[in-house]
């Protein structure tokens, strides 16, 4: 497993990536809320809304830094996807003008099955989770020759997705803490790299998908389980080779949610903000909603909304 040193990604190296990606990029807003809204004991909660991003989640961002920073053959591109990544993807390709062959598992949601097919990709159904996927996908690779993409252990898709961090420091530039959801942590380690030690940063993960804690609890990257209603974003079945090094020594804790708890976090960001956030999308808010991650009073903490690719869902009550 490589370790920090051999992973060069860092504020540098984001930034530049940033500037080749910013003209096929939204830059997601933030959204300041009171606790005292949500029955939490804690003054200033800053969303940031990369559900916003094009495609629907933040990984529009590691997307297209593939693609405009590798050299894309004839073949074009081919990825392995829960969903938001294949989206993010064919919405790429599509704007570049390349193929895309995007492999998801039968896991994969009917919202995110039909944004990729909205795209124009090509959609291959690869066993029942994104590990099933991933091992079809190079497979296809190896026979037709196109560049694989991958969702979070890339250099490329790193250093694309750290630049949600410096997009949200330039926003608020003074956060104690930040929430992070983690699958395979192609985001919190971005974030991690460009962050260091400034901010505290906590991963949050469901349960049923405990990467992170099983990685943690091995030294290394582990299998876990793989279930629960965030599957199909959170749910590769080990966190990165590359990424676990980044996360091991800059993040603080890890905090694990239950499904019930994070249809709950979906239910009052749409009661109390109008927000339509998938369940990995508010994985990181229901740590909070729960206070398994109990913030002080006076301190400013940011949570990641990472994606908004669900079929509607009644949250009224």
């Amino acid at each position: 497993m490589p370790g920090l040193a051999d992973v060069a990604i860092d504020r540098q190296r984001i930034a530049a990536t940033e500037t080749v990606i910013r003209p096929h990029i939204r830059r997601t807003p933030v959204i300041e809320i009171r606790g005292s809204e949500l029955g939490i004991p804690t003054d200033r909660i800053i969303l940031k809304l990369e559900l916003l991003q094009h495609s629907g989640s933040f990984k529009a961002r590691g997307a297209f830094a593939n693609l405009l920073l590798r050299r894309i053959p004839k073949a074009g591109v081919v990825a392995a996807s829960g969903g938001n990544h294949g989206a993010a993807v064919a919405y790429a390709a599509r704007a570049l003008g390349h193929r895309a062959t995007i492999f998801i598992p039968s896991i994969s949601s009917p919202a995110k099955v039909e944004r990729i097919r909205g795209y124009g990709a090509t959609l291959m159904i690869g066993g029942e989770d994104y590990d099933d996927a991933l091992q079809a996908s190079e497979v296809w690779a190896a026979q037709h020759g196109a560049l694989r993409v991958h969702a979070f252990d890339q250099e490329e898709t790193l250093s694309g997705q750290g630049t949600v961090a410096l997009e949200l420091e330039e926003q608020v530039p003074n956060l104690d803490t930040l929430l992070v959801p983690i699958g395979g942590g192609g985001l919190l380690g971005g974030t991690a790299a460009w962050y260091r030690d400034r901010v505290r940063l906590v991963a949050v993960e469901p349960d049923l998908c405990p990467t992170l804690t099983r990685a943690l609890a091995a030294g290394s990257p582990a299998d876990a389980g793989v279930g629960g209603i965030a599957a199909d974003s959170l749910g590769p079945r080990r966190v990165g080779e590359l990424v676990f090094p980044m996360v091991r020594e800059r993040v603080e804790r890890v905090v694990l949610v239950s499904d019930a708890e994070i249809r709950a976090a979906q239910a009052a960001l749409w009661n109390h903000l109008r927000i339509v956030a998938e369940p990995g999308g508010a994985t990181a808010f229901a740590a909070l909603l729960t206070e398994k991650y109990r913030a002080g009073a006076a301190e400013r903490v940011g949570v990641v909304i990472s994606g908004g690719n669900t079929v509607a869902v009644n949250f009224d009550r």
